[in-house]
C-alpha cells in the first residue's frame, strides 16, 4: 500500500468516513477519489438475485449474465445445476442474496452510505453509469482515474547556496527514497562519454570554450530520468540555477504530465 490502495465496501457511514479522514490526516493523507456506480434498484435485484457462489475460491457467477458451463440457461436455477467450471462442485447462493434481504440493504445503502457522497464533495466524487456493457463503465472508469492510470513520480529539487548542506542531505533523501540524485556536471560528463546524441552537441561546445545551452542541458536531464532508476523518482541538484531554466524544465516535465513536486 506504499504507492495507494483500492477501499471497497468502506466507510459505509458517514461516521465510518469521518474516522477514516481523522486517521489519515495524521499522515498528512487524505481519500483523492471517490467512484460512485450508479445502477437503479430494480436492476440491482436482477443482478443480486441472480447470483451464484463458489464457496472455496470466491468465484462468482450469475444465471444470466455469467452462468456456469453447467446451467442450460432455461431451467430453475439450483445447486445441482450450477457448478463451478474449475472444480464441479455446487455453487450456493448467499443468505443475503434475496429480493427480501436486498430491501432492506438498499435502504441501509441509501439511508447510511450515500451521504458520504456529499461529505466529500463534487471535487472528489466522481459518478459511474453502471448499468451499461462492461466496456463502456470500464472506459468510464479509466476516463475518471485517468490520473491514477498513468505512471507517476517525484520530482525533487534541492535548492541552496553553497555550503548550505544540500550534499549531505541529498546522501540521507537518496537513502530513504531510493530516487537518484542527478548533478548537471556528472550528467553531462556521463552524456558526453556515452556518445549520446546530446553528449556529442556538448562535447563540441566544452571543446571550443563555450558555455553549454540551457537547451542541451534540459536535452541531457530528459534523457537520464528516461533510465529505469529514475522511473520512481529523482532528485535534481544544481539544477535549475536561473528562472530561464525553470521555466524550461516545467515544459520539459509538463509533456508527460509531470512537474517539480518539492
Amino acid at each position: 500500500c506504499k504507492v495507494g490502495f483500492i477501499l471497497d465496501g468502506f466507510p459505509r457511514t458517514l461516521a465510518q468516513a469521518k474516522a477514516l479522514d481523522e486517521m489519515l490526516a495524521r499522515t498528512g493523507e487524505k481519500v483523492n477519489k471517490v467512484l460512485e456506480f450508479a445502477v437503479p434498484d430494480d436492476v440491482l435485484e436482477e443482478r443480486i438475485c441472480g447470483r451464484w457462489m463458489h464457496k472455496a475460491s470466491g468465484r462468482s457467477y450469475h444465471v444470466k449474465f455469467k452462468p456456469p458451463r453447467s446451467y442450460d440457461g432455461s431451467s430453475a436455477a439450483s445447486a445441482s445445476n450450477m457448478l463451478d467450471d474449475e472444480t464441479g462442485e455446487a455453487l450456493y447462493q448467499r443468505g443475503d442474496d434475496t429480493a427480501e434481504a436486498l430491501k432492506k440493504r438498499l435502504a441501509g445503502y441509501h439511508g447510511d452510505t450515500v451521504p458520504i457522497l456529499n461529505h466529500y464533495g463534487p471535487n472528489v466524487c466522481v459518478q459511474v453509469n453502471g448499468d451499461q456493457e462492461l466496456s463502456k463503465v470500464e472506459q468510464d472508469v479509466a476516463c475518471a482515474l485517468s490520473e491514477y492510470y498513468k505512471p507517476t513520480r517525484n520530482v525533487l529539487m534541492l535548492f541552496g547556496p553553497p555550503g548550505a548542506g544540500k550534499g549531505t542531505q541529498a546522501e540521507i533523501i537518496v537513502a530513504r527514497t531510493g530516487y537518484p540524485q542527478l548533478s548537471t556536471g556528472d550528467m553531462l560528463r556521463e552524456a558526453v562519454a556515452a556518445g549520446t546524441e546530446v553528449g556529442k552537441k556538448a562535447k563540441a561546445v566544452m571543446e571550443s570554450g563555450g558555455l553549454v545551452s540551457d537547451e542541451i542541458v534540459i536535452g541531457i536531464i530528459r534523457d537520464r530520468i528516461a533510465e529505469e532508476d529514475c522511473k520512481v523518482g529523482f532528485i535534481l541538484d544544481g539544477f535549475p540555477r536561473t528562472l530561464a531554466q525553470a521555466k524550461a524544465l516545467d515544459e520539459m516535465l509538463a509533456r508527460t504530465g509531470e512537474k517539480v513536486n518539492k
